[in-house]
């Protein structure tokens, strides 16, 4: 997910004796021959499916208003839903698909330590005919899909099957501005990089802190945030899901260190960042001080009020201007048990979580719609207004990236020491490419084994 860690052709695999009978056994129009699933949900018969997930807050009540539609829509479906704390539900959740009495449906992380043992386990159905019946495969982008992805060897990831579905809403890394500073500072949101620096450097000579920014216990979006300004789409997925082809400088991270370096050398950081814990950061910023910084979507806290004081930019990429690429996922890999009694009726279920009026109703809510761009956002939620339009752009380019961590298991302690030992002086930005490379040659090492 956000801070640890978020379709082509699928081929069409059989679910296997498990899955062959389909709810009430409809035979109608609605049942895919190639697929051998229905999609016949009213036809099913009174089904209940249980549901567990880790949303709380507004994205709990998101989850709320789409069982409760999605009810409507089908009244012989009954939803069970089951809320649990994010780590609870993480490291029980294979615990969990193994009970007959288990959840139908779960959201899952994303990577080899969640959803990938899921899948390689069993505990969890291949999604490929229901990719097919439903159309998912040009649905879902395929910077998205692959955040789901494993070949059925499960040797490799961000390739072959689809074992989880993405939710129509997302979670990213992009630039956040003061709305007040810009206009106090005579600057208008930058569009480029070269526009952002020439912002930075302005805002200093007027004793603004050009960055918030705080690394005592992490602070990787800022590297992460750039390195999508220099690595191509293609690079960045391919080095995460494992291609040897693909070293760390080819991904865009020595560029970005060693503009992240220049920065921290120009004061254009908040003073004393390297003691400025996470939390913190994120209250200096909301309150003041500083005019960018770098972050992830919704992690600010935003009142009513304030969504008109803060906007949002995803920058293009340098070389080409015309392309964007931004970190980001769906928060949660929605799976469905291989133990589910009623597979077709899950797999509608998560066909309604990426839907239109899905994407809308996260709007409804305050949060980045995904898969749509046709939603209406209030004019009064002015932070969420230029959230939506980077996710656009993100994927009109078809430019979604995974988190950089995702690599490998211990990917994101390295990250942080690395960063932390380069702005001390003690290491340089092409020590920490090396060391992100060793780091994850050994993770690709012990997942072969």
């Amino acid at each position: 997910m956000r801070r640890t860690a978020v379709v082509g052709a699928l081929a069409v695999l059989a679910l296997g004796a498990s899955a062959a009978c389909t709810p009430g056994g409809s035979s109608g129009s609605s049942t895919t021959a190639a697929s051998a699933v229905s999609t016949d949900v009213a036809g099913a018969g009174d089904v209940t499916l249980k549901v567990s997930d880790f949303w709380g807050s507004a994205e709990g009540d998101w989850m709320a208003s789409l069982i409760d539609g999605f009810q409507k829509k089908y009244p012989n479906v009954t939803i069970d839903r089951t809320k649990e704390d994010w780590s609870q539900l993480i490291t029980t959740l294979n615990l969990q698909l193994t009970d007959a009495d288990g959840p139908c449906i779960a959201s899952a992380n994303n990577g080899w330590g969640s959803l990938g043992t899921l899948a390689k386990g069993g505990l969890v159905r291949n999604l490929d005919p229901y990719a097919k019946a439903y159309g998912w495969d040009t649905l879902i982008p395929q910077t998205i899909a692959r955040q789901n992805e494993f070949t059925t060897d499960f040797t490799t990831i961000g390739s072959g099957s689809l074992f989880a579905t993405p939710v129509a809403r997302v979670s990213m890394i992009g630039l956040y501005y003061d709305v007040d500073k810009l206009k106090a500072l005579g600057i208008t949101p930058p569009t480029t990089l070269a526009e952002l620096e020439a912002a930075a450097a302005k805002a200093k000579a007027a004793g603004e802190i050009p960055f918030a920014y705080g690394s005592q216990d992490g602070g990787t979006a800022i590297l992460l945030g750039l390195q999508a300004l220099y690595g191509s789409a293609g690079s960045i997925n391919d080095y995460v899901y494992g291609s040897t082809s693909v070293t760390a400088k080819d991904t865009g991270l020595l560029d970005a260190a060693n503009e992240l370096t220049s920065w921290a050398d120009k004061g254009w950081l908040t003073p004393g960042f390297e003691g400025i814990d996470y939390n913190t950061a994120v209250a200096n910023f909301v309150g003041g001080q500083g005019v960018f910084r770098w972050e992830y979507t919704g992690s600010l806290g935003l009142s009513a009020e304030q969504q008109s004081h803060f906007g949002y930019i995803q920058l293009p990429q340098v070389t080409d201007p015309s392309t964007t690429v931004g970190v980001g996922a769906a928060p949660g890999a929605m799976v469905i048990s291989s133990r589910c009694e009623h597979p077709d009726v899950a797999a509608a279920f998560l066909d309604y979580l990426m839907s239109a009026q899905s994407a809308q109703t996260a709007v409804d809510h305050g949060m980045i719609p995904l898969l749509h761009s046709d939603v209406t956002v209030p004019a009064s939620m002015g932070t969420l207004t230029t959230e939506a339009a980077g996710a656009a752009a993100v994927g009109k380019s078809d430019g979604f990236v995974p988190y950089f961590d995702w690599s490998s298991t211990t990917m994101l302690d390295t990250l942080t020491a690395q960063m932390q030992q380069m702005y001390a002086g003690k290491t340089t930005p092409e020590q920490l490419v090396a060391a992100v490379d060793a780091d994850r040659t050994a993770g690709l090492a012990g997942q072969q084994g």
